[in-house]
Formats: C-alpha cells, structure tokens, sequence
C-alpha cells in the first residue's frame, strides 16, 4: 500500500455512475491495515456484489466511504459496533 492512499477494495460490479445519495461517509476507530482486512470478508459479504467501499486510515476520522444502492446505513454501523469499533455517519 501507498502510504497517503486510502485502503480500497472495490466490488467487481461497477456501473460507473453514483448517485451522491447512495454514498454513506463514517467516521470509525479502525486504526490499521490489519482491522481493515479482518472486516473485508464481513464487509464484501454485506455488499454482495451490490456496492463498494473504502478506508482512509490517514483521514484523522478513520473514515469508512460506501458506496451502495441497498439500506446499509443501520448494518454497517451494527457490525463495527459488534467488533467493537466506533462507527458514527458523518453528514
């Protein structure tokens, strides 16, 4: 990984289009590459193929970027608290 870049994992559906109302921003308390990794599977299973998302450990707030049409908001800030991360939406 490239230091300054964001941790990225992308879904392998893309349509190339987003629209700004289904790109979810939280801040998290993730702090390494390793927690990233240990959330990937659980993360690209809640997805499904249906979205996208990535890290910016850099960020100060730890961010989680998703990019999803589905109702995701509530699950993915229930699984980080289930793993014991701090996860809040930023507006």
């Amino acid at each position: 990984m490239e230091p300054n870049r964001p941790t990225e994992h992308r879904s392998a559906r893309r349509t190339g289009i987003v629209d700004p109302a289904d790109v979810l921003v939280f801040s998290t308390s993730v702090n390494s590459q390793g927690e990233v990794n240990a959330l990937r599977p659980l993360l690209d299973f809640m997805l499904a193929g249906h979205g996208q998302w990535n890290f910016d450990l850099e960020d100060c707030d730890r961010i989680l970027r998703v990019e999803s049409a589905s109702q995701v908001r509530e699950r993915i800030m229930a699984l980080l608290a289930g793993f014991g991360y701090a996860c809040s939406e930023l507006e």
